[in-house]
């Protein structure tokens, strides 16, 4: 059985988020509209594949989404300059660490970022 690795990953957000979704403005009162707003997650999948999920509001097979609403509605495409430099991890608790400290790291750089 292959090795399941862990990828983060991160999606660029329209930025009509920020001004139709309070939760989301209310997470980002350091952001100023010079940068964009971003979703970062994590994935077991490729990232491709993940956003794909994300826009088409993927379910599994006990029908709960999987899909986040905030990518489905505002998703634009995927940044690979934003986290190519991290490498897949092994276990879903660390990739989930990871996905925390991009999104934090993203937010102090002035981007307005939504994560689970």
């Amino acid at each position: 059985m292959p090795r399941i690795e862990y990828r983060v990953y991160v999606i660029e957000l329209s930025k009509k988020i920020f001004t139709e979704n309070t939760k989301f403005r209310l997470a980002n009162p350091q952001f100023n509209g010079v940068l964009e707003c971003l979703y970062v997650g994590m994935t077991s999948k490729t990232p491709k594949e993940r956003f794909i999920q994300h826009k088409t509001g993927y379910r599994n097979k006990k029908g709960h989404k999987l899909s986040s609403s905030i990518v489905q509605k505002y998703g634009s495409y995927l940044r690979p300059s934003l986290y190519n430099h991290i490498d897949p991890l092994p276990t879903r608790h660390q990739a989930e660490q990871m996905e925390r400290i991009l999104a934090l790291e993203l937010r102090r750089k002035g981007y307005a970022v939504w994560f689970n």
